[in-house]
């Protein structure tokens, strides 16, 4: 026989699985946003240095050619707006 107690466990534990499952859900998709690059033309990206700053010198510099944040193929030699210097 199933005593009340059962029951607020059972209940309880369920209810306790299904915040779980959100969490889990709402973290996957935070996770996918934060993968999503920018256009160049947003970060008014050009494939020359400017005031001697260059892709290369930035935090978000992945060599051969690529950036963190900005989608496309990216020229070490480039700059953007979201030009971030490397700490010394």
């Amino acid at each position: 026989m199933t005593t009340r107690s059962d029951k607020t466990r059972r209940q309880v534990l369920q209810s306790g699985l299904a915040v779980a499952g959100g969490i889990a859900a709402v973290g996957v998709s935070a996770q996918a946003q934060a993968q999503e690059k920018i256009a160049q033309n947003q970060v008014q990206y050009q494939e020359t240095p400017k005031d001697g700053n260059k892709c290369d010198m930035c935090v978000n510099w992945q060599p051969p050619n690529a950036c963190k944040i900005v989608a496309g193929t990216i020229n070490p030699n480039g700059w953007c707006v979201a030009f971030a210097p490397k700490g010394s």
